[in-house]
């Protein structure tokens, strides 16, 4: 995309929020009912985030609609209509432009804009930002809504200049539309942008080889439309809704202790199957501790992989899509729509790399050791650098000139996921050591920005103007995490959770699934900010 010509932004202002996506626009909406002066910086054309990139065939959240919505405001709400149980991305892209345009955002964001620089001012007290377009601006406050998915994974792999087809990345998708029709598709990756997307462009190319590495657990969505119905009741229950997410009941992921009892089997697998033909995420909720013994999840595992050889007609196919090196739910669960009935279709194959490993990309396709398969066009669905890619593409530099890069250097370390020792006023939205990816993103997003704009209200009635991160406090945070982590079987998966998808990233794993977070977010606010070093 060509970009929009515009002279630098030059000056000071009170914040900076980097990005464009929910984050980025809820809290350009809180900071602004402060009397902020703002500037909003997005690497996109548009308002939207990781649904602005993210275009590819089949993209659609896999939180139901009417909860993947801001709650902030009643009349929004109310003049919204999703017209899914599972809004796709086109649908969600509209919806973020709506929030944008009804709340006059647009105004206050410079979009085609990458930040390249933040680096802290020790003697001023603030934060110096530098974008690709030449902007050079002071903010008191830096805010990174910069999204837990918005770096794309991609592949290095040998031979992928020589091929003379197409080439696209899921998380990278053309905005213009992409022609399957007659073309022979191969499909790297099974994750949920992998899962999503096969059956789609099995709908139109000739054939689809699809290129697995790791099966991935899929719950299917039973995607439809949303009934009038639907909306009122979801309306009129509105407030206990609320209430269930401020306690943090609400979340897609259930935390619970190891030793509540495990039901017995045969109950177990009449409940899975109720919530299978419910279809969603639900199933991963159907006990408190489906993620954390390892006796409840094996016969939560072994009914879905029942469903797959169920749903597959080829014995051998079906036994390579079930997973077996991970607890189910341990990796990114994936919502489906027809993903493993696409594999009972004439024009879809599946190669398993495990047996045959990918050698090179040729000029006419991929290789293999069993052989070369000719393609006219690749498609990676390999994920992203997730949690802290976005953050660590930038040179943030804090006190005494730390770059973040080297403090995270064995891993993210964050207290609350809010903040990072050694970087005054600087805060995180989402960031690791918080629930964010496992949680219903709109609703951590609207948790986190009320808690930095009360915070920073509280720090200018106060005559204040710095906050940081205690470094002890920090430390206590970062061990909690790994301490309930542990307790769960979610360190079992080489996952994007602990950046097991990045070579070269440190294994840790990086969200928050205690069942106490924003118990914990008030009660340090209530504090005064303990753990946090006011001035």
């Amino acid at each position: 995309m060509a970009q929009a010509s515009r002279e630098p932004i030059v000056g000071a202002v009170d914040a900076v929020v980097v990005g464009g996506g929910f984050g980025g626009l809820y809290l350009l909406h809180k900071l602004r009912a402060l009397g902020l002066s703002l500037q909003g910086f997005e690497a996109g054309a548009d308002v939207g985030g990781t649904w602005f990139w993210n275009r590819y065939p089949g993209a659609r959240c896999d939180v139901p609609s009417l909860a993947y919505s801001y709650t902030f405001s009643d009349e929004l709400r109310r003049d919204w209509r999703w017209s899914e149980r599972y809004a796709a991305q086109p649908e969600i892209l509209r919806y973020a432009g709506h929030v944008a345009d009804r709340f006059d955002l647009r105004r206050l964001i410079a979009f085609e804009t990458r930040v390249t620089s933040v680096v802290f001012d020790e003697a001023a007290g603030t934060w110096a930002i530098e974008t690709d377009r030449g902007d050079r601006l002071t903010a008191r406050w830096c805010v990174m809504a910069t999204g837990c998915l918005s770096v794309p994974n991609l592949p290095r792999l040998p031979g992928q200049e020589r091929f003379g087809g197409e080439i696209h990345h899921t998380g990278r998708w053309p905005h213009e539309p992409v022609d399957f029709a007659g073309k022979r598709v191969g499909v790297i990756g099974t994750g949920s942008s992998g899962i999503q997307s096969i059956p789609r462009i099995a709908d139109e190319a000739a054939e689809v080889t699809v290129f697995q590495r790791t099966a991935n657990f899929s719950l299917p969505a039973r995607n439809g439309p949303l009934s009038d119905a639907e909306i009122d009741a979801f309306n009129t229950a509105f407030a206990d809704y609320i209430a269930g997410v401020r306690s943090g009941a609400a979340g897609l992921i259930t935390q619970a202790t190891a030793d509540a009892p495990v039901p017995p089997v045969d109950e177990q697998q009449r409940r899975y199957e109720e919530l299978w033909e419910a279809g969603g995420v639900g199933l991963l909720g159907a006990y408190a501790n489906l993620l954390v013994s390892e006796e409840v999840n094996d016969v939560a595992a072994e009914f879905v992989r029942g469903k797959i050889a169920e749903t597959v007609q080829d014995a051998a196919v079906a036994d390579d899509l079930a997973p077996r090196d991970h607890p189910i739910g341990t990796k990114r669960i994936c919502v489906d729509v027809d993903y493993y009935e696409a594999f009972n279709r004439p024009n879809v194959r599946l190669v398993n790399l495990r047996r045959t490993p990918l050698e090179t990309i040729t000029e006419r396709g991929i290789r293999t050791s069993a052989g070369e398969h000719e393609l006219d066009m690749i498609v990676y669905a390999t994920g992203f650098d997730a949690m802290t890619g976005a953050l660590l593409a930038m040179d943030i530099r804090g006190v005494g000139g730390a770059r973040l890069g080297d403090v995270w250097d064995e891993g993210p370390r964050a207290y609350l996921g809010l903040a990072v020792a050694g970087f005054p006023n600087l805060f995180l939205v989402t960031g690791p050591g918080s629930p964010s990816v496992l949680s219903n993103m709109l609703s951590s997003i609207e948790q986190h920005g009320d808690w930095i704009a009360d915070c920073i209200a509280h720090l200018r009635e106060a005559g204040l103007s710095r906050i940081a991160a205690d470094p002890d406090a920090q430390e206590r945070w970062v061990e909690r995490v790994a301490w309930v982590g542990n307790r769960t079987l979610f360190p079992r998966a080489n996952s994007w959770y602990v950046g097991a998808n990045i070579e070269g990233k440190p294994r840790v794993f990086m969200p928050y699934v205690g069942p106490d977070y924003r118990q914990k977010c008030e009660e340090v606010a209530a504090a005064g900010y303990e753990g946090f070093e006011l001035s």
